[in-house]
């Protein structure tokens, strides 16, 4: 009975293999006189190819406006969005891409944006990235500069969001976590020094679906600031901004 375990690896590999097979790709014909394959997704990158009209490709994945095909003599390379949008079905209609949409939003994978508002009565500039887990949970890193009256803080955040009701255009969420604040005196005043604390947040606020890939952000977050001293401060923070997502 010692061949059982090689007849099953053998009928998993064989399994496998069928998967692949069948596994398919979308497929393109090219209408253009010809289509450019450069080695990379960029300008920068060189040409090395060219598709001419009436030859299919087939797609094999995109990032953000540059598609990687491959030819039907086993070429790889990257196209353009311009010159993709100008391709054809096999059957003879013209090719439709998702450029971002309302699906998208909602199952996007990846964020990135920009958001100013008030931190305490100062002003404050944030900027984050967040990688979504699935439709309502996501991780998110932030940093922000505060520019106060007589100090200036450097905040790094590291939270949990949670979006109620991710199909709706203005879906609101709640966001929880923590991070660390260093604070840097403008002038000094008594025995005012640098200072590193960490902190905890709690907040919400609504993402807005724009157009695109973008959309448009606000929120609100209470602070507390653990402090080396026998108080702990608390601080209300109010922002806005916008944001990618792919």
């Amino acid at each position: 009975m010692r061949w059982l375990p090689l007849l099953a690896l053998l009928l998993y590999c064989l399994s496998a293999g069928q998967v692949r097979a069948e596994a398919k790709y979308v497929q393109v014909v090219v209408a253009d006189p010809y289509i450019e394959l450069h080695t990379g997704p960029g300008r920068g990158y060189p040409i090395f190819h060219v598709v001419e009209r009436g030859a299919a490709v087939e797609i094999l994945k995109r990032r953000t406006d540059w598609f990687k095909v491959r030819t039907e003599d086993r070429r790889e390379g990257w196209v353009d969005r311009r010159q993709m949008l100008r391709t054809l079905e096999p059957t003879g209609e013209q090719m439709a891409f998702n450029d971002g949409s309302r699906e998208s939003f909602t199952e996007h994978r990846w964020e990135a944006g920009v958001l100013a508002g008030d931190f305490g009565g100062a002003s404050v500039i944030s900027i984050y990235g967040a990688l979504a887990f699935n439709s309502q949970l996501s991780l998110e890193l932030g940093a922000s500069h505060v520019l106060g009256e007589f100090s200036n803080s450097y905040l790094a955040t590291l939270g949990l969001n949670h979006v109620f009701v991710p199909e709706w255009r203005a879906s609101p969420f709640f966001t929880l976590g923590t991070g660390i604040i260093h604070t840097q005196p403008n002038v000094t005043l008594g025995q005012a020094q640098d200072r590193t604390d960490q902190v905890g947040y709690v907040g919400g606020g609504v993402r807005a679906y724009l157009t695109r890939r973008f959309m448009f952000r606000v929120e609100y977050r209470s602070y507390v600031v653990f402090t080396s001293r026998n108080d702990n401060e608390e601080i209300d923070e109010w922002r806005a901004g916008f944001a990618f997502f792919f």
